[in-house]
Formats: C-alpha cells, structure tokens, sequence
C-alpha cells in the first residue's frame, strides 16, 4: 500500500501552483501576474485552442468580465515546444497575431473573450451542462 501511495504523494508535489492560480474548464492553470496580465503555463500537449480557451474561462468566471472584454497575446506566436502562453487585458506589448485560426476584425493579435471561449471543446461526460 505505501509503495503505491509514495508515487501520488510525490506528483502531487510536482504539480503544485500558487495559491493565486485558477483552473479552468479544459485544465489548463491560469497564473495571474499583476496588473492585467496573466500566464497560462504549459501542462502537456496543448494547442493556441486551449490556452485561449482556458484565457477566455478566466477572464469570463474568474474575473466576471463580460464576453467583449479584449485579450491580448503577449506570447508571440509560434509557441515553442513546453511553453506556456503570456495574455493582458491590454495592448501594450502584444504579440502581432493570436495563433488561433479564427476570423476577427479587431485588432492583431487579440480575440474578445467570447471568442477565445468559443473555441473550447464541447463539454462531455456525466455532469455536462450542454
């Protein structure tokens, strides 16, 4: 029994997050960093999809903010293999494009955050509310 309960105890360690840290709907953690500014680190095969989905979770449930709010990226696209992805809520020092393959007349690099949601996979599973 410890010989399996050691392994857990240990990976839990290793993914611990700041008190700070939110979880959003698809997993990915959010990291505010002050101000207007906000890391979602890597945690595993991930696309641009879902680091803007789980930006658009935060800024939407966690920060109550309406669907219009901007995001910006401040990552600049193309992500490197086991990066996260940097976002603000403005413009200063955003990246010149989202990563994302999706339509938006706003300006580079930045989608309102009901778009960003709008790229969320569907919910699956038991408790689905869709």
């Amino acid at each position: 029994m410890l010989r399996h309960l050691i392994p857990a105890v240990l990976a839990l360690g290793l993914t611990a997050v700041p008190a700070s840290a939110w979880l959003s709907r698809n997993n990915l953690v959010v990291v505010p960093e002050g101000g207007n500014t906000f890391n979602i680190p890597y945690r595993g095969r991930s696309g641009d999809n879902e680091f803007w989905c789980a930006a658009g979770d935060y800024v939407q449930n966690a920060l109550g903010l309406p669907g219009s709010t901007r995001i910006w990226r401040l990552s600049e696209p193309p992500r490197r293999q086991g990066e996260g992805i940097r976002f603000s809520l403005s413009p200063e020092g955003a990246a010149s494009r989202t990563g994302l393959a999706v339509f938006s007349s706003g300006p580079a690099g930045s989608v309102l955050a009901l778009t960003a949601t709008g790229v969320c996979p569907p919910r699956s599973g038991r408790f689905s509310t869709n």
